[in-house]
């Protein structure tokens, strides 16, 4: 004869097993690894694990969107950046006009208002005139149309401006056109001894 009853035996007949609790010398159990535990502990365990593989998951998904804001937010700046640069490229034949008519006194009454407004307007936008005699010669900068030679400097130096150079935004929208005087060699004596 067999017994088919079913008895549960964690439940609370008498002769359950009782599981006793982790004391402070007992190490605790590592929820990653199948353990002999009743199935509400293994629940629990499993609950655990799929909390943290979610809280990563979230955690991925909000950096992956923090990077995305920020790649917006730099596309939308560059975009702006563009867009005033092209005005301002624009107005820099004007501009040119503008110093012209100042270096031969023609800037004065209610046109010079008009253009002083103007440039203070471009500067609060960022646009930066740069380009002045005695200025370091750089290439980067500037455009070299005429060279020479000069005694007394330390090294390639614009000693005329032909046209200012502009910035925007740390890019240059056009180079300075300068004359670049270098200091002379030192002269060869004539068996070739410097």
């Amino acid at each position: 004869m067999r017994d088919k009853r079913r008895v549960n035996p964690f439940g609370p007949a008498a002769g359950a097993p009782s599981w006793p609790s982790a004391g402070p010398d007992q190490p605790v159990a590592d929820p990653t690894q199948p353990s002999t535990e009743s199935p509400e502990s293994a629940e629990v365990t499993a609950l655990s694990i799929e909390l943290a593989e979610r809280t990563a998951d979230l955690q991925r998904l909000k950096a992956e969107y923090d990077n995305y804001r920020r790649r917006v937010d730099r596309d939308r700046q560059a975009g702006a950046d563009q867009a005033t640069a092209k005005v301002l490229g624009a107005l820099l034949a004007t501009l040119d006009n503008i110093n012209r008519a100042r270096e031969h006194g023609d800037l004065d009454g209610p046109f010079r208002t008009v253009a002083e407004e103007l440039e203070s307007a471009l500067t609060q936008l960022g646009l930066e005139r740069y380009g002045e005699v005695n200025e370091a010669f750089d290439p980067q900068v500037h455009e070299a149309l005429v060279h020479t030679f000069l005694p007394g400097l330390d090294g390639p130096t614009c000693i005329e401006i032909y046209r200012s150079g502009y910035r925007f935004a740390g890019r240059v929208l056009r180079p300075a056109q300068v004359v670049v005087a270098e200091p002379p060699a030192p002269e060869e004596s004539a068996d070739g001894a410097t």
